[in-house]
């Protein structure tokens, strides 16, 4: 049973308090408060549900059509091969980084599948993403907006117009009235998005949730919303650039750590076919520091150029700035440098960069940032048809990497010609006629071979 609290009520204004007063605060009456119990409102309202027996697992039949394909290539390529039927999706990223945009184009693609969908702007009106589907060219007769905040308002029109990909930008926005809670509270975000699954598991339909992030970067709110998704996106790109990576973290249905690569044009997010080309910014006539590497990102391996500078640090503490790398790996290998190579760096300001934007979290650029930081430090420039592979231990050993074969043929394929490998790749590699493949053990013998 609900415990009743009690609350005492001004007979002339209506003026509540917890505690029993003489005199009113609201009208300044005296003996006007009244002793009233009432029942508690509850602070997590549950969505009902229709009870189900447990099923025989083999008496469980699949649907029709697992997955829908929204021929961005890109865009299904993240996702495993298309959308499923009944998952959800949490998209987040920055401000005008293009979520909205490729949403909406997404939804064009499927309306010409004659499937229905419905886009819901809690932020937004809906002349607003008019105007934006207009300029993107999206003028299907499919696809339906609402401009709607109450979630319970919300899940009747989902019923009513039984769409196919359900579009909720975004669900920060969202609210149940019988929270008491403000839109965007841990409470409100987990109840609507909770309601709004359970919602498109039981319909099929296919719901996609944009989400606002942190200065961080990553999704505002409670993490619980992330393990409520089957699959989490994030868009990354820098403001000044027009390239876009999404990122899948999370992927119940296809590989993690997957990315597509988008272009931001007048007319919205074009797919490239090819991301080694955007990420090597220059190869002939590279300057000192500058080393091309092939790094896997998901199933596909791309090459990315890797640029280092180093200078007398003009002050007591020499600098370490990184961009599109780790910090702390950086660090490391400077220390490997130091010690295992004998390069004196501690007087010397040290500057990382990865060309285009691109984030380059795995070992296996371990070598290829040394050999751009040792290449900048004796300013000897290494030749642009050549890649660089491995990684590196803190004994300056270098170290074997996974999917070698992936790697290797993308450098053949853009014409590459030489290729320093770890020795312990050597029998697993495939032999390219096209390309020289020089092993190395350790740091040393790869810059005496190199620089």
């Amino acid at each position: 049973m609900a415990k009743f609290s009690t609350v005492f009520v001004c007979q002339l204004c209506g003026w509540k308090t917890n505690k029993w007063v003489g005199r009113c605060s609201g009208c300044d009456e005296w003996d006007s408060m009244t002793e009233e119990k009432c029942e508690p409102r509850l602070t997590h309202i549950l969505p009902e549900y229709d009870i189900e027996s447990p099923v025989c697992l083999s008496d469980i039949k699949l649907v029709s059509k697992l997955r829908t394909h929204t021929y961005v290539e890109e865009f299904d390529r993240i996702l495993g091969g298309g959308i499923v039927a009944g998952s959800a999706v949490l998209i987040g990223g920055t401000p005008g980084i293009g979520k909205s945009t490729l949403l909406l184009q997404v939804c064009q693609k499927f309306s010409e599948q004659d499937y229905l969908s419905l886009y819901v702007t809690g932020e937004e009106s809906t002349a607003q993403i008019k105007l934006r589907a207009d300029r993107l060219g999206v003028t299907s007769n499919n696809i339906f907006l609402v401009a709607e905040n109450n979630i319970n308002v919300i899940l009747e029109h989902i019923k009513k117009v039984n769409p196919k990909l359900i579009i909720i930008d975004s669900v920060q926005a969202m609210f149940k009235p019988e929270l008491e809670s403000s839109p965007g509270t841990v409470s409100q975000v987990r109840q609507c998005a909770n309601e709004l699954i359970q919602l498109s598991k039981k319909t099929e339909s296919s719901i996609f949730l944009v989400g606002h992030v942190t200065k961080e970067g990553t999704i505002a709110g409670p993490k619980v919303l992330e393990h409520l998704v089957d699959t989490v996106l994030y868009f990354e790109g820098e403001k000044f650039m027009s390239f876009r990576i999404l990122r899948a973290v999370k992927n119940r249905f296809g590989p993690t750590n997957e990315i597509g690569i988008f272009e931001m044009c007048k007319n919205g997010l074009r797919e490239v076919q090819d991301p080694s080309a955007i990420f090597l910014s220059r190869t002939h006539n590279l300057s000192s520091g500058s080393v091309i590497i092939s790094c896997i990102e998901g199933t596909r391996a791309m090459l990315v150029e890797v640029q280092a500078l180093v200078t007398s640090s003009s002050f007591g503490m020499p600098g370490r700035k990184v961009s599109g790398v780790d910090h702390n790996r950086v660090t490391m290998i400077l220390a490997v440098l130091e010690k295992r190579a004998g390069l004196l760096l501690g007087g010397h300001d040290v500057f990382v960069n990865v060309v285009g934007g691109v984030k380059v979290d795995e070992p296996a650029a371990d070598l290829a940032i040394a050999i751009a930081i040792a290449s900048s430090f004796k300013d000897i420039a290494i030749p642009s048809n050549t890649i660089i592979i491995g990684e590196l231990g803190l004994g300056g050993e270098v170290r074997g990497v996974s999917q070698f074969d992936s790697r290797i043929k993308e450098a053949a394929r853009l014409g590459f010609e030489n290729v320093i490998i770890p020795k312990d790749n050597t029998k697993e590699s495939s032999r390219i006629l096209s390309l020289t493949m020089t092993e190395v053990s350790s740091l040393a013998e790869a810059i005496d071979k190199i620089c």
